[in-house]
């Protein structure tokens, strides 16, 4: 389960003035649904309908699929443990998940409560197996083609492809459609609504894939899962065709000049990316002892990445904000690396 997460300012008394811990913006203009919402309030007095039959039906002719290639989930979370536990049956394939890290810890996770074993994409094994993967990565910001990855699956028909796209919102590449994903008949297709309107507290996603994927999928679903507020606001944020992120490509350019400014600090080296969010290093101090200088001095909150598998205390990850506000993360870290006392001694 998750244990260290971004996003986690119940932790701290001191007023945080600039998240970067979250990938999802934090800038979004959220006053339309805020407003719409306040008005349906009385929904909260019934019962949300078992399944949520209305929200899909829209969501699917918004996709341009039908109404049984599409289920809607609590969040792109719930979608990952379901497929888990489809994945696992013992019709369903080997047992074996093949994930490569570093990414999400909620696929192995999953996985494991649902009995399965995961092992590492790069382990050479070569049995049928389910192949989890983040595109967008999280932590590392890479993305892959939607063609190679469509490709991928089809050499592979026996295996089981989860691809979680919950970061599509978040780059400019072409990625897997929802057609795409419904057609190919071994891809389980994972969107977040949440990450896509910047809702994190309401928890929306949704699964496309072939019908004979999503009928076993809402099987295993609980009923009620999406509460009734969660699905007015999906309807509406659909009907009324809402953008949180107004200029993507803007952010991503912000998200680049940060990055560069990051790699100039001696002592921070940040990887590569291709989204709004970057992983990066700090040579000879930890994660999370800048975490806490920067939210205790600057009210800055970051994401310490140190529990992602495959990296180590040294690792953090941030998301682009605004343009002054990456300028103070910029001058801050570089506050952080002047300071003597929280350097890590050489063994």
């Amino acid at each position: 389960m998750i244990n260290g997460h971004g996003d986690d300012l119940y932790k701290y008394n001191v007023e945080v003035k600039s998240n970067f811990s979250s990938n999802i913006y934090s800038h979004a203009d959220l006053s339309g649904l805020k407003k719409y919402l306040a008005g349906r309030m009385d929904v909260i007095g019934s019962y949300p309908e078992p399944e949520p039959y209305s929200l899909e039906k829209a969501l699917a002719e918004e996709c341009g699929i039908e109404a049984n290639e599409i289920m809607v989930t609590n969040g792109a979370t719930e979608a990952i443990y379901l497929a888990a536990r489809l994945t696992n049956e013992k019709l369903a394939g080997s047992g074996i998940n093949l994930i490569s890290m570093p990414t999400f810890s909620e696929y192995a996770d999953a996985c494991r409560m649902a009995g399965g074993k995961t092992m590492s994409s790069e382990s050479g094994y070569r049995g049928e197996a389910t192949h989890w993967m983040c595109n967008p990565n999280n932590p590392t910001g890479t993305v892959i083609g939607g063609k190679e990855l469509l490709n991928i699956a089809a050499e592979s028909k026996n295996d089981i492809f989860v691809i979680d796209q919950s970061y599509e919102h978040y780059t400019t590449l072409k990625l897997i459609s929802d057609r795409e994903a419904a057609d190919a008949g071994n891809i389980i297709l994972i969107h977040s609504m949440t990450k896509q309107f910047c809702i994190p507290g309401l928890r929306l996603g949704y699964v496309t894939a072939a019908p004979q994927l999503i009928s076993r999928l809402k099987a295993l679903r609980h009923p009620w899962s999406v509460n009734a507020l969660a699905i007015e606001a999906g309807l509406y944020l659909i009907q009324n065709k809402e953008k949180a992120i107004s200029d993507v490509g803007g952010l991503l350019d912000e998200a680049q000049r940060l990055r560069n400014e990051l790699n100039k600090i001696d002592g921070v080296s940040v990887r590569p990316t291709m989204t709004n969010f970057m992983l990066a290093s700090l040579k000879g101090r930890k994660a999370a002892d800048l975490k806490e200088f920067l939210v205790n001095s600057y009210g800055i909150l970051i994401r310490d990445a140190s529990n992602f598998e495959g990296l180590d205390s040294s690792y953090f990850r941030v998301a682009a904000q605004t343009r002054a506000e990456n300028d103070m993360l910029v001058m801050a870290i570089k506050d952080f690396m002047s300071h003597d006392c929280y350097r890590q001694q050489d063994k």
